[in-house]
Formats: C-alpha cells, structure tokens, sequence
C-alpha cells in the first residue's frame, strides 16, 4: 500500500465514519453499527475501494489489544474475586444456556459438530462496547444497575480469553500436547513476568516520572505492546497478553489516568476493526446465512433479557435492575467476532459458519441498539425524559 492510497485510505474511513455516524446517531444506533455499514459498502463486496481489507483488519486489531488492555485496567485481583462471589453461577448459568442455543441453530442448520462449537461459544458474550456506550453518563453510570452490569460483562471477558486459549492452545492445528503444554506454561509465565516487572520497575518508574504525563502515556503503550508480544511467541494470543497487562496495573494509582488517556487511541483503532468487519464481510454468502443468522438474533433478543432476569432475580437483584441489565446485554459480542477470526485461522470452522457469527452480531448489534435508546436513558435517548433519567 504506496503512502497516498494510505492517506486516502484514512480520509474515506473517518470521513465515511464521520458522515454514517451523524446517521447512526440520528436514527439511535450505536456508532459501531456506522463503521461496519463502511466497511461493507466500501469493501471488496460493495464499491470496491478497498479490493483488500486485510491491512485495514490488521491494524483494526491493534484496537482490540488496547479494548483488553483497558478491560484490564479495571479488573483488580480484589475486584475480580468480590465479582466472582455474587456473578459466578449467573455467568456461568447464561453462558451454558446461550451456547446451547447458538449450537443447536447451527446443528439444525446443517453445520458440521466443530462449527456448531464455535457458533455456540460466540453467542455467549454481550457486548461490553455497546453495553458501556449505552450507559449515560449521567449519575446511572455510578448506580446499582451500572455496577451489576459491567460486573457481567466483566465475567463473561473472563470467559472469553477462557474460550480463547482453549482454541488456541488445544483446537488449533499441529500437535496437540505440545500446544496445550505451551498454554499451560505460556499463560503462567506471562502472569507471573508481569506480576513482578510491574512490582519491582513500573511501579517505581511511574512513581518517578508521574508529573511527565507524555512519558506515563508512552510507558503504558509499550507495556501493553510488549506483553501483548511475549504472549505471541509463546503461542497465547496478542490480546491474552494485552489483558494480563492490563490487570497487572489494575492496583497502580496510575491505573485510571492511563485508561482515560488511552481510550482516544483505542477508539481510533477500533473504528478501523469494525470498518474490517464490515469490509470482509462476503455478501456471496448472505443468502446461506441470513435465515440461521435472524433466527439467532430473534431468539437470543428474547432469552437473554428472560434469562438474566431469572439470574439476576435468583442472587438478590431487583425485578426492575434484574430486566434493565437483561435488554442492555440482548445483543451479542465484539469477541464472538474475534472468536469467529481465530477460528477461521485455527482452521476449525468453514468460512459460512464464520460469517454466520458476523452476521448475527451486526443484526444484534442493530436491534439491541434500538430496543435499549427506545426503552431505557442513554446518550442518545429518544426522549428529554430518557436522557435525564
């Protein structure tokens, strides 16, 4: 790619972005929603501006390094095991329910046992970006509903580099053993590397230099690259690594300047994921999918609010905050994207199934957007009462 097609590249991405948001938000969709419809108009399968999204989706990845590295930033050990004591079995319970789903649709719809694996592990998440946005940011997001909320969608990112390592490390071609060997030492090592550099040098360099706001922002990039890098080679995935980085600063008194200082970068990255999303999306195969995939939206719009109902209800919550927090996570994940990513390039599904994934997340995406700006405050309410509430 020769330096002016790149700049022109860029300009029709956030020019596009720019101009499709103003839409999105209009008509109260989520922004997301706004990237991906670029990438399929502008993609191999649309106008064909762009006959090759890869170097798009590469560096749309780097956005994803820095969405776990954030995660991270926010899930302190102590966090994490008060979560776990109340979150558990609703996590859990809801993942089990929405994976059977996603696998008995595909099974039904003619998928081979290892692709209907995959389509059931991606409909277990709800999306933590769309689930964040929507939350105003008026006082709701300090309240009961925001908490309980975000601690699910804590839980389930959990599950996610869970599912992650397991398709990597133990359903990824080549030999078995060896793989799963290098999980289990990869994962480990990089734990325990980060745990003790950030101990013993970042934390005093942070405590340092913390009046040179440049050098901490600086420092916090190349801590997630590095480790997002060392968990690379030892067969963990980039994003594993940015996670463990994250949560190894979670304690730091920095934590929080380095999450809002980073959140423009990781925003500009991400635009260009979801543009790759749409981009690479093949609409050859929309007519295969578009039946198994609107049977998923429709019934996962329905079982995941009742479910978490039930859940919520089940462990002391509120019929009113156990409902809320049910329509706010009716759609499905960003990381049922990556799931359907690594599964392609693991080799284990065939590419409908893997855009089978895609299109039930935009759909999901669409819908759940809707329901929750129609229903309940968010920044882009339909009503001044919303927006206040």
């Amino acid at each position: 790619m020769d330096e002016h097609f790149l700049i022109l590249a860029i300009c029709l991405i956030f020019g596009g972005a720019a101009v499709l948001s103003t839409v999105a938000l209009i008509t109260r969709q989520s922004m997301l929603v706004a990237y991906i419809v670029l990438g399929i108009v502008l993609g191999p399968w649309g106008l064909k501006i762009f006959s090759n999204p890869e170097f798009v989706q590469r560096v749309g990845d780097i956005g994803i390094i820095f969405l776990l590295f954030l995660l991270g930033l926010h899930l302190p050990p102590q966090k994490l095991i008060h979560m776990l004591r109340k979150i558990t079995w609703v996590g859990l319970v809801s993942s089990i329910l929405f994976a059977i789903v996603g696998y008995l649709v595909a099974w039904f719809s003619g998928y081979s046992a290892l692709s209907c694996v995959v389509v059931g592990a991606a409909m277990m998440f709800s999306s933590t970006i769309i689930g964040l946005k929507l939350l105003p940011t008026t006082i709701l997001h300090h309240q009961h509903t925001g908490e309980v909320m975000i601690s699910v969608l804590l839980f389930q990112d959990i599950i996610a580099i869970i599912v992650l390592l397991i398709f990597q490390g133990v359903m990824g071609k080549g030999e078995i053993v060896r793989d799963l060997v290098l999980v289990l030492v990869g994962f480990p090592s990089v734990t325990g590397v980060a745990f003790f550099l950030e101990r013993y040098i970042l934390r005093k360099l942070f405590s340092r230099f913390n009046r040179i706001k440049e050098y901490m922002f600086l420092l916090a990039i190349a801590w997630c690259l590095v480790l997002a890098e060392m968990a690379s080679l030892l067969k963990l995935s980039a994003e594993i690594g940015a996670f463990i980085a994250g949560v190894s600063l979670a304690t730091s008194p920095v934590s929080m300047y380095i999450a809002e200082s980073l959140k423009p970068v990781r925003d500009f990255f991400l635009v260009m994921f979801f543009f790759a999303v749409g981009a690479s999306f093949n609409l050859t195969y929309l007519s295969a999918i578009i039946v198994p995939a609107i049977i998923l939206v429709v019934l996962l719009l329905v079982l995941k609010p009742v479910v978490y109902y039930l859940l919520l209800k089940w462990v002391g919550e509120t019929k009113q905050v156990a409902w809320e927090v049910g329509v706010r996570l009716a759609q499905i994940s960003e990381f049922s994207l990556i799931i359907a990513y690594v599964a392609i390039d693991m080799e284990l599904v065939a590419n409908a199934a893997a855009y089978l994934i895609e299109a039930t997340t935009i759909l999901s995406f669409i819908a759940s957007s809707y329901w929750v700006v129609m229903r309940y405050p968010t920044p882009v309410a339909v009503s001044d009462r919303l927006r206040r509430d």
